[in-house]
């Protein structure tokens, strides 16, 4: 079966009849070898695989939605196609599990920087789709996310946030807005801070990899 992503897979150490998934979703202009260079770092009971996203920037680089620029260079999304790609992610969760031996009660999306925004966007659009988000670099910004989706049950949806204070690209202040936001629709929230630029500190993933064994 063709999935509609193109994916690379990490298939678990540990194999069980039905194994929990990580998917990891990359940055605006990345790809998917980006976050799978650090997949064998990650816990053996799981599969990983991570997805490439569906906007080709050309030479290798792959964008979840267009960032555009207007003439005074403020920077604005393309809010349609971020909301297709949610609902491309949402999809392609269902096709892994039908594809592949995957507990559809343990799924788990790994997201930095917009792969973030996206992993945000889909799991408070899709609770019944995603159990955990390890959300790095980014924020929730409600316009991706359905309509309606204040109304849905959060109370299996376990998030852990990072940021890093001396974030160039995306400001730690938006990160932190987001906490609040989701508290209010009952989400368990761990937000940690690191001393870093728009990147994963050594220590956020010791951190973000703890709080998966737990």
């Amino acid at each position: 079966m063709s999935l509609s992503l193109h994916h690379l897979v990490r298939e678990p150490k540990i194999k069980k009849d039905k194994n929990p998934l990580l998917l990891l979703l990359h940055g605006y202009g990345s790809n998917e070898e980006d976050l799978f260079s650090f997949a064998n770092e990650l816990p053996e009971e799981y599969y990983v695989i991570s997805a490439r996203a569906p906007f080709d920037m050309m030479y290798g680089s792959y964008a979840w939605y267009a960032i555009n620029f207007d003439a005074d260079e403020n920077k604005f999304s393309d809010i349609g196609q971020a909301r297709a790609s949610r609902d491309i992610i949402a999809n392609f969760i269902d096709e892994l599990i039908a594809e592949y031996p995957i507990d559809s009660d343990d799924v788990t999306l790994i997201g930095f920087s917009q792969g973030c925004i996206l992993s945000y966007a889909v799991a408070l659009s899709y609770p019944e789709k995603v159990q955990r988000v390890v959300a790095m670099s980014g924020y929730f910004n409600p316009e991706i996310a359905v309509d309606d989706y204040t109304e849905n049950d959060f109370s299996k949806l376990k998030i852990f946030a990072s940021h890093g204070t001396v974030d160039q690209v995306i400001p730690v202040e938006w990160a932190r807005k987001s906490i609040p936001m989701l508290q209010v629709l009952g989400v368990e929230i761990v937000f940690k801070e690191y001393m870093v630029g728009h990147g994963v500190a050594p220590q956020n993933f010791f951190d973000f990899k703890h709080w998966l064994s737990q």
